[in-house]
């Protein structure tokens, strides 16, 4: 890759490209196919079920949808998205699937290259992102045609595989394989550096102090601008695409064989954060949260089964949360025949319990894990005139965690009372936060209340509806669960939004660029 041979720190002349795209998930894929000359049309042979929406579209049948006005598309829909953008994309891509119908998608692609926009892809692992790391065995939440990307129907490239009539969903390792996939049927692995970690985004405006965003230093700027040959988007790269006169500056290193970190320095005119939500689990803060037998991800228990460290014999495992995850640990421990003491802060009828959301039919093993939570509680176990939990599984509604002490033992409150009990693991599994650490301030200054830090669900970061744009930073954009969209149906629509402005916004400066040549002449 050229990354390698062309930015290894120090270096005379950086790489220059238009767009950098920090995060391989399938956010940055999804982007990474639009800015690749990829365009959406509307499909004439169809008809969207919405009939406002389809007599929008057919207004401007033969121009692409990133080239309208996405404003005006998206007004009046609704949808399961806090971004309009995201709610359109979903519809075009899937009619009516929250009223449970499985209509085509009223979009047809045709590639122009054209219009393809120069871009880098930064991941941690190859194309995919967080689906690799996750338990394989497990089903999506997400339906499987829901997790597809555009132009790919997922049952084509997965063999069409359907588990039974009430459920199509999908393994994460199904999912993750689509996707590595997906890159390479499109054509787009040049656009990918694989092993890449960022470390430092800062911007440079020429002639002006940079504005470190590592750490909240600031320094002096050189006016340093790569000299990379851009052809078609103002030749060297010195003109920026946003109004600030700045270029983005992204350190890092790539990991080669092993142990080589190889280090890297690119400019960027624009940069997008797609770098997901599963990078900082979120902590309890409570004594002896450290101690060595306290994890916070589910890996760790299938990695103790797998060793037999656990089995039907060991002391109960310990899981605190109330979610899909918590709920993901349950079902691995009781399929391993290992005894579980559940804990979450929650009754068993709040409302905003995700089990309430989710229908019995496509979910049974939730629902299962839900029945548990609310029929084999602690205090039933006491009104059966036994101090001892459920052999195999036990719930604790409306407690918390107060400490986890040396000897394995673990302190619960709750019912106005403290209660120790003596575990082999612990799993807190309790949500994630986004590491944007290579950041100022880890970007909390980019939130919707800067004042607290980023968070996919309580503080995303603030963007333009319609064009994905941090409101706080020119030139730097944002998408998937850092703006609230957890959901691959819903982060496909940062993709239609970011590749939407850019292409517009090129298109203007290459008008511009093409006038002034003409009157020099």
């Amino acid at each position: 890759m050229p990354l390698l041979e062309e930015t290894t720190v120090p270096q005379e002349h950086p790489l220059t490209l238009p767009v950098v795209i920090i995060g391989n998930g399938p956010s940055g894929i999804c982007l990474s196919y639009l800015l690749s000359g990829y365009k959406p049309y509307l499909d004439t042979t169809t008809v969207h079920p919405n009939p406002m929406l389809f007599k929008k579209l057919q207004q401007t049948k033969h121009v692409p949808i990133t080239e309208q006005d996405l404003e005006y598309l998206s007004e009046g829909l609704e949808g399961r998205s806090r971004n309009p953008v995201a709610v359109l994309f979903d519809t075009l891509l899937h009619p009516n699937a929250d009223f449970g119908y499985e209509f085509p998608p009223v979009l047809k692609w045709r590639r122009d290259k054209q219009q393809h926009i120069p871009h880098m892809v930064l991941g941690k692992a190859t194309p995919g992102g967080a689906w690799h790391a996750m338990e394989g065995s497990m089903l999506t939440i997400s339906l499987g045609i829901w997790m597809e990307l555009p132009g790919v129907n997922y049952r084509d490239l997965t063999g069409g595989k359907h588990r039974d009539v009430t459920s199509d969903r999908a393994t994460p390792e199904e999912i993750s394989t689509y996707y590595r996939d997906y890159v390479k049927l499109k054509g787009l692995q040049k656009n990918f550096v694989d092993n890449t970690y960022v470390t430092s985004v800062q911007k440079l405006c020429r002639g002006q102090e940079v504005e470190t965003l590592e750490n909240g230093k600031t320094d002096q700027g050189d006016g340093r601008v790569g000299d990379g040959d851009n052809e078609g988007f103002g030749g060297n790269g010195k003109e920026c695409v946003n109004n600030a006169g700045a270029l983005w500056e992204i350190r890092g290193y790539q990991q080669v064989q092993s142990d080589t970190h190889v280090p890297f320095c690119l400019f960027a005119e624009n940069v997008v954060l797609a770098t997901g939500a599963s990078d900082s689990p979120v902590r309890l803060g409570v004594e002896g949260e450290d101690l060595p037998f306290v994890f916070h991800t589910i890996s760790e228990l299938g990695l103790a089964v797998s060793q037999k460290r656990l089995d039907m014999n060991s002391d109960p495992v310990l899981i605190i949360g109330a979610g899909l995850s918590a709920a993901d640990a349950v079902l691995c421990a009781r399929n391993s025949n290992i005894k579980v003491l559940h804990v979450f802060r929650k009754s068993v009828d709040n409302p905003d319990l995700i089990f309430k959301q989710l229908p019995k039919t496509l979910y049974p093993e939730y629902y299962k894990v839900y029945n548990m939570m609310c029929s084999q509680t602690y205090t039933n176990a006491v009104s059966l005139a036994s101090s001892v939990p459920f052999p195999d599984y036990t719930s604790f509604p409306e407690h918390c965690l107060v400490s986890f002490q040396s000897d394995r033992k673990c302190l619960l409150q709750g019912d106005n009372s403290l209660k120790a009990f003596k575990i082999s693991l612990a799993l807190v599994l309790i949500g994630t936060n986004p590491n944007l650490f290579f950041l100022k301030g880890q970007g909390q200054y980019l939130g919707k209340d800067p004042t607290r830090p980023i968070s996919c669900k309580q503080n995303p970061i603030d963007i333009d509806p319609y064009t994905y744009e941090c409101t706080k930073e020119p030139g730097l954009f944002a998408m998937g669960p850092l703006v609230g969209d957890n959901f691959v149906r819903f982060l496909k629509g940062g993709a239609l939004g970011i590749a939407s402005c850019l292409l517009k916004r090129f298109k203007k400066r290459e008008k511009l660029i093409s006038n002034g040549r003409n009157n020099i002449i």
